[in-house]
């Protein structure tokens, strides 16, 4: 008997692989095509959430998986528009993952990249970057400094947030190490 495969499904799993197999060896956890940020347990988001050399890697194994472009050490020998188009897409995602990180802090209320499974983020960045820059994460009205955020003009409202990231991810810390 003859068995049919379904190209398209067979093609989202190879992309699946790709994408999420070195994060499963890394951070020991599955995921699939409908993964999205609030999906990623505390402690892998709160790894990605931090700056570093280490973090950057784990993006790029991401993206480069997506894109078949190769590990992510090979990232170095990619011509310079393909490492600014990953770099871009990486700092994108590292936003997202800072707002989630956020939003389980209940600091902010609405968190853009939400809707948006970990795939589609990268498959379709330009529109998604697009659809999140249009509606920017909000503080919470219970965070202490909701007064002051809330007679800011809307570009300052996102800055004043993004200052917050240092002292939320001291506080995910915290949270992390408590439990």
């Amino acid at each position: 008997m003859i068995k049919v495969v379904n190209l398209n499904t067979y093609r989202t799993q190879a992309v699946v692989q790709r994408a999420f197999g070195p994060w499963h060896k890394r951070f020991g956890e599955l995921y699939g095509q409908k993964t999205r940020l609030c999906d990623l347990s505390d402690t892998t988001l709160y790894f990605l959430a931090l700056p570093g050399e280490e973090n950057a890697m784990a993006y790029y194994e991401f993206i480069m998986g997506i894109q078949d472009k190769g590990t992510a050490v090979k990232f170095y020998y990619l011509d310079k528009s393909e490492q600014m188009m990953i770099m871009d897409i990486h700092l994108f995602l590292a936003d997202q993952v800072r707002f989630e990180m956020m939003r389980r802090l209940d600091w902010i209320d609405n968190c853009p990249g939400e809707q948006y499974p970990l795939l589609e983020m990268v498959l379709a960045f330009e529109r998604v970057k697009a659809g999140c820059k249009a509606e920017p994460p909000e503080l919470s009205a219970s965070h202490p400094a909701y007064s002051a955020y809330k007679e800011l003009a809307r570009g300052d409202k996102e800055v004043f947030i993004r200052r917050h990231l240092p002292q939320a991810l001291e506080t995910f810390k915290e949270r992390l190490q408590s439990i």
